[in-house]
Order: C-alpha cells, then structure tokens, then sequence
C-alpha cells in the first residue's frame, strides 16, 4: 500500500473508525496505527491471514463509502486550506506594513 493511501485510510479510520465493528476496529488499528503486518495480525488475534485481509478490505470499503456520504475528510481538508490561506495573506499584510 502507497504511503498516500495509507494516510488517506488512516484520517477516514480516524474519523469513522468507531462505526467499524469491534473486530474490524482492532484490526484497523493494528494494520494502521501499530503498522503490523497482516501475518502479525493474524498471529496475534489466532485467526487465519485471509481473516484479517478481508477484515481490512471489508473496513476499507466501509470507510470509503462513509466519506462518499458524509465527506467528513473533504470538509475538513477544505478547511485547512481556507486556514492556511488566511494565514498566509495574514503574513503578506504584515509585510505590506
């Protein structure tokens, strides 16, 4: 997985996580947060490697489809934009005076 999409993963799991089931949740948190391996997962948690791949495919799709339509991530990148523009012509009329 590109560092790009795990980022994206990452703020979607971080925003709708808690939606995910309990199983899901724990795998989640250990593919993303604890960056462990499928294999360390499934050792860990006793379950099969195909448990804990679909587990994650399964949360993905999941969490995809809650930012389809809540597009929570989407506001909150906007917003960080807006800010940052704000701050940056803060600083230019600073340096205007």
């Amino acid at each position: 997985m590109k560092v790009e999409d795990k980022v994206r993963l990452l703020k979607l799991f971080d925003l709708y996580g808690s939606l995910l089931s309990k199983g899901q949740q724990e795998i989640m948190s250990c593919y993303l947060n604890n960056d462990l391996t499928i294999s360390e997962i499934a050792v860990n948690l006793n379950v099969s490697r195909q448990a804990v791949n679909d587990s994650i495919t399964k949360g993905e799709r999941k969490l995809d489809s809650l930012e389809k339509k809540l597009k929570l991530c989407q506001r909150i990148d906007d917003l960080e934009k807006q800010l940052e523009s704000l701050k940056n012509a803060k600083k230019v009329d600073k340096k205007e005076k």
